[in-house]
């Protein structure tokens, strides 16, 4: 296994959207969402060490979920468990790993990845992020991969690579916001456009040296702490000075504004697992087109519903069609699956008439 290849997978969100199974104390990555006997988090974990080893692989968390990363990934130390003290974004946490890294392993070339994304083909994934490694390695380049859109999606970023582009990893022309979908429809149309997964490689000097150009105040921030990275003095420094970082996503600090951007369309079946819609589409379903997790399920007259339950729990279903029915513990959600996007605001309501002790 090559000793250059690094992984920093994303960990610190909450997925509101599959409240109540997600809370802010317990988030969806650190759930079997499933029923597979596997969290999303550890088949994250499995899919990256195929290629990366064990001791290359960094946990990019909030402190509150440090216990958790620990008891799931029994094979990582502390030491790769790398913890935000406050919620800032994706840029942040990534030029402060990149630094880490680079500090280790000045030839090292990286992955930035998900921890909640469903891939089928991990073959397909290894092999199409080893040829973007390759590239990275070769040339000053940040690389990412697009997934091939199946319909006209309006809850995903899209990427416009350069259409007269003959090789297999193309230059990207732009990456454009979540679209409506007549905008949407025109980006199909068009043929050269894709999904922005959120997956993204590139060496460690060329992504400090993008941060260094584009976001030199925030460098200059981080640069800061180069001389306690990987010690015990680490943490102190980031708790001082993470906090006084700019909110912002990688995508505004460095891809718009970089003009060596190329992107591989993905040979894998990809699910980014965000909505309990999306988990639907992935999960076997019954004659009646119900997707179960746990639960042991009665139906009459209900179809296409989402059903998870506490395992072995008994669910009677009569009258119900296309509705998202979670029970858990103190919590039971009836909802209709067209209004899945919602769940953000009916947890909001939940928490400002009940309390924060269901989010």
């Amino acid at each position: 296994m090559n000793k250059n290849y690094y992984a920093v997978l994303m960990a610190g969100g909450v997925g509101s959207r599959f409240w109540p199974i997600s809370t802010s104390e317990y988030p969806k990555q650190f759930h079997d969402m499933l029923g597979t006997g596997t969290t999303l988090i550890q088949k994250t974990f499995q899919r990256l060490n195929k290629f990366v080893p064990t001791e290359n692989i960094l946990i990019l968390t909030n402190e509150r979920y440090n216990d958790l990363v620990l008891e799931q990934l029994p094979m990582v130390t502390q030491e790769q468990v790398v913890l935000e003290p406050a919620m800032r974004n994706t840029a942040p946490c990534i030029l402060y790993a990149s630094l880490k890294i680079q500090k280790m392993n000045p030839n090292g070339v990286m992955i930035v990845a998900p921890s909640d994304h469903w891939i089928e083909d991990e073959d397909a994934f290894a092999k199409d992020v080893t040829a973007c490694f390759k590239k990275c390695e070769k040339e000053d380049v940040l690389c990412t991969l697009g997934i091939k859109p199946s319909f006209p999606n309006t809850g995903f970023g899209y990427i416009e690579y350069n259409k007269e582009s003959t090789t297999e990893i193309k230059e990207v022309n732009q990456f454009r916001e979540k679209p409506d979908y007549e905008t949407a429809k025109e980006f199909l149309a068009q043929g050269n456009f894709l999904w922005n997964a959120g997956i993204f490689m590139w060496s460690v000097s060329t992504i400090v040296n993008a941060f260094k150009n584009f976001q030199p105040s925030q460098y200059a921030l981080f640069e800061k702490g180069l001389p306690v990275y990987n010690t015990s003095s680490e943490q102190d420094f980031i708790d001082e000075n993470y906090p006084k970082a700019e909110n912002i996503s990688i995508d505004y600090a460095i891809l718009e504004q970089s003009k060596s951007i190329y992107v591989l369309p993905a040979t894998f079946d990809w699910n980014d697992l965000g909505t309990w819609g999306s988990l639907y589409d992935k999960l076997d379903k019954d004659a009646q087109n119900n997707a179960i997790v746990n639960s042991k399920v009665i139906t009459e007259d209900a179809q296409g519903n989402m059903i998870r339950s506490p395992k072995g729990k008994v669910v009677v279903v009569d009258g119900l069609n296309d509705y998202i029915i979670v029970d858990k513990e103190e919590v039971l959600l009836i909802y209709p699956k067209s209004k899945e996007q919602d769940i953000k605001k009916v947890l909001t309501k939940v928490k400002d008439t009940f309390g924060d002790e269901y989010a």
